[in-house]
Parts: C-alpha cells; sequence; structure tokens
C-alpha cells in the first residue's frame, strides 16, 4: 500500500516508520524536512508547512494515498484541514490521538475504548477530543482514530515528572543522588508501552477496513505502580536513588500550566482492556517488559554523552518543590520523637 505520514519524524512515528516499511508499504513523509532525527531508511520525503494548506496542496498534487496518518496535529482546525486537503485522494485517514482524553477522574479502573472522552484538566487533551469529534462530524473522509497511552522508546525517559526536551535529566538526578520526585503516595497504577510495541498493532491498522469509523487504544498489559516505574528506572540507571513522595495538589497550586499534564493524566490510574486492537490485529501483544525497556532507553543515552543535556530550569524548580516536602517529613518525625 501507498501510505503517507503527516510528521514521521517523532518517538513513535518513527517506530511506525520502520514497521511499516518491514511490513512492505510504499512509505511516504510529509513535513518541513527540519527535524533533528533521521527518516526512516527507504521512506520517501515530502516537504511542505502542513500548517499552510496551498503549500501542502503543491507538495501532494497528483497523489492518492491507500491511507493518511497525521501524527502532528494537535487542533480541530488542522483536522479539518486535512479533510478539506485528502477528500477524495484517501482510502483511510488515521488521527493519532490521545489516551489522556478518556474520562479524568475515570468512573471505572479498566478502560475500553467506550470510556467517556472528558478531560476538564488538561487543555492538551481537551484539543484532542474537539479533533476527535470533527472526524465524527463527517463521512466525506473514511476515518480511524489511535490512541496511545503513555509510549516510550530509546529517546524517552517515561517518568511522571520529568523533562521532555532533555530527558536524562531525572537519569542525572538519580546517579548523583538529587531529589527525584514522585507524584502522589507512588502507589497509583500506570501501563507504559514501548514504542516497537505499539507500532506492530499500528501497522496492522493500515488499511483495515474493519478500523474504518473506529477508535483504538494501544497499550501494554503490563502494569505498575509509580513507585515500580521509578525504582526500575533507577536500576536501569544502576543509581541508589533518593525519592521525594509528593502530593499531586502541590504540583496544582506551584504552577497549574506546567503540571496540567499531571494533574490531567498522569496523576490517575490508567489500566487498558487491548481486546478490540486484538480483534483486528489477532495474535498482538506487547512483549517488551518495562524493566528490559528501560534498560534499552538508558543505554541509548549512555551511549552518547551528547544526549546527556540536563533540563536547570527543571532541577531548580524540582530542587525547590522537593526541599519543601522533605522539610515537612523531618519536621514531623521530629513531632513524633517529641511525643
Amino acid at each position: 500500500m501507498r501510505i503517507l505520514f503527516i510528521g514521521g519524524t517523532g518517538l513513535i512515528s518513527s517506530a511506525c516508520s520502520v514497521a511499516a516499511l518491514e511490513a512492505g508499504h510504499e512509505l511516504w513523509l510529509l513535513n518541513r524536512g527540519r527535524s533533528a532525527l533521521p527518516c526512516a531508511p527507504g521512506a520517501r520525503s515530502l516537504h511542505a508547512d502542513v500548517r499552510d494548506e496551498a503549500r501542502t496542496r503543491e507538495a501532494l498534487a497528483g497523489r492518492d494515498w491507500d491511507a493518511v496518518v497525521q501524527w502532528v496535529a494537535f487542533q480541530p482546525g488542522q483536522v479539518s484541514q486535512d479533510l478539506r486537503v485528502f477528500d477524495g485522494h484517501t482510502g483511510q485517514y488515521i488521527f493519532v490521538s490521545s489516551a489522556s482524553v478518556y474520562q479524568k477522574p475515570p468512573a471505572s479502573w479498566l478502560i475500553t475504548e467506550a470510556t467517556p472522552t472528558v478531560n476538564p484538566f488538561w487543555r492538551y487533551s481537551q484539543e484532542k477530543i474537539a479533533c476527535e469529534a470533527v472526524l465524527k462530524s463527517q463521512s466525506a473522509v473514511p476515518w480511524t482514530i489511535v490512541r496511545p497511552s503513555h509510549t516510550y522508546g530509546p529517546s524517552q525517559v517515561p517518568v511522571a515528572v520529568g523533562s521532555w526536551d532533555k530527558p536524562f535529566t531525572v537519569i542525572d538526578r538519580m546517579r548523583r543522588k538529587a531529589p527525584v520526585i514522585v507524584p502522589g503516595d507512588g502507589t497509583s497504577l500506570w501501563t507504559l508501552t514501548h514504542s516497537t510495541d505499539f507500532a506492530r498493532a499500528f501497522t496492522g491498522l493500515l488499511g483495515c477496513k474493519q478500523a474504518l469509523g473506529e477508535a483504538f487504544h494501544i497499550t501494554s498489559d503490563e502494569v505498575l505502580t509509580w513507585d515500580q516505574i521509578y525504582q526500575e528506572v533507577a536500576a536501569a540507571a544502576q543509581a541508589q536513588a533518593r525519592f521525594v513522595h509528593v502530593p499531586t495538589d502541590a504540583f496544582e497550586v506551584a504552577d497549574a500550566q506546567a503540571w496540567a499534564g499531571l494533574w490531567g493524566d498522569k496523576s490517575h490510574s490508567a489500566v487498558f482492556d487491548n481486546s478490540k486492537i486484538r480483534s483486528v490485529v489477532p495474535g498482538w501483544k506487547a512483549t517488551i517488559p518495562f524493566a528490559e525497556g528501560v534498560r534499552q532507553t538508558v543505554a541509548w543515552f549512555d551511549a552518547d554523552p551528547s544526549r546527556q543535556g540536563t533540563d536547570e530550569v527543571a532541577n531548580r524548580r524540582w530542587d525547590a518543590l522537593a526541599a519543601i516536602y522533605e522539610a515537612a517529613l523531618e519536621r514531623s518525625h521530629a513531632l513524633g520523637a517529641e511525643r
């Protein structure tokens, strides 16, 4: 099949590019050609600013697609533009949404695709919900919605409180025994999925008629507490880490905008039922345990010092917040001793 990825050089989309090529698809990537990350070998490139409809039409002129995958749309207007551009030019439009769209706080411990999509806490999730609504309100372009949860790979350390731009920061803190913040009491449940596991299932949706008009999440079945996740990261880093548990509402008070993704997503337990994706991609199952996947991630950072930058703004913020709670714990211990 002839496949177009809009974007295609991100953490998840790169893994899906490799999987699509390995499956024998003809893969094209449409982006500005400015990413620091390389395209998957074998993928063909088209260059345009996808926010510019006229330029996008010029780059795509004369081409039709079996499937188009939109990796980089975050606002409903961007999806509306795609629907205009690809009307009559693709057999399937796949919108990559987010599992953070699901109801927060959840009414049930197990999340299925029928779980309501409502998130009053995080603007990112609200925009994704609005994008999905644009797709569902039309019938001209056949669509599929895919909702990744917390997906990681070689270039991203999957923690609840980290630096997206400089992920090595939390590894550095663990190794030098600076306080590492764990939200809440560390016992809420979370699901992490390796990008290559996600990619195997995602590739099965390309050109799949059963997937048209449907939404799917793709996650691992391994469920861990945040304490277990941080302990596995520390083990992979060969560090005796110093953890500090901080109530989630403290992040909200400190900086509601900076921590919106925690309050609107990671502070709530997330356990997923993957029956639906297996019904259209028979036999699929995530096979990379987190302990193994995170060792690969740490090894990737350790292999090249240029990948080991640290986020000093984040460091100062975390140090200040951790100091408050470490001091409170010391005071509590002192009060207990007095009694």
